[in-house]
């Protein structure tokens, strides 16, 4: 019973030699070279550089060329984007700029914005300041859109070595620990990973 209370409120920690390395000690008969000189490494810095300077060759450098046309439709959706918002911002504009400036409205209409609301100014304020302000939110979101390709490259080029293999498993077992400073012992579960 002692012992039961011993194992179950107090933590041993023990360690030991990992059985797999021992195993798999290689003799010099059996080592395999392996030339490593035309081995071309692959490197995070060209692949960020390359994206900086024409969004989605980062992405080609990785080898994702799936990327690439995401990368430009999303440019192409935003210059769209940019150009409604300007067309409309300059045509409200316009039309608020005449409205100020013929208040009695005894010249022809400039265009239809004039002729459907060149009664009341502040309509007109609102629309130009309303597709302004989406113009210019649309220029931030490619700026995001572009730092976002970077970004891709970058963390994608890193990870390229990484190791993904069959052997990844999960483990659940319960910890039971001793605190050094006179707290009373605790138990939890300790998740690990093997991989």
């Amino acid at each position: 019973m002692v012992l039961f209370y011993l194992f179950f409120f107090f933590q041993f920690d023990g360690y030991s030699q990992n059985r797999a390395a021992a195993d798999s000690v290689i003799s010099g008969a059996e080592a395999i070279s392996v030339d490593t000189s035309n081995y071309k490494l692959h490197s995070p810095h060209r692949a960020t550089i390359y994206s900086m300077i024409l969004p989605g060759l980062g992405q080609g450098y990785n080898k994702k060329y799936w990327k690439i046309p995401v990368i430009y439709t999303g440019f192409g959706v935003f210059a769209y984007f940019i150009a409604f918002n300007n067309k409309e911002y300059q045509q409200w504009k316009e039309a608020y700029i005449y409205a100020i400036e013929n208040p009695d409205g005894d010249v022809p209409p400039i265009n239809d914005y004039y002729e459907k609301y060149g009664y009341d100014p502040d309509i007109l304020r609102e629309q130009k300041d309303y597709y302004r302000r989406n113009r210019d939110l649309t220029y931030i979101l490619t700026g995001l859109w572009y730092l976002i390709n970077v970004l891709d490259a970058a963390v994608d080029a890193h990870l390229m070595t990484w190791n993904v293999d069959d052997d990844l498993s999960i483990r659940v077992e319960p910890e039971f620990y001793q605190p050094t400073y006179g707290f009373k012992p605790g138990g939890g579960l300790k998740l690990l990973l093997k991989f």
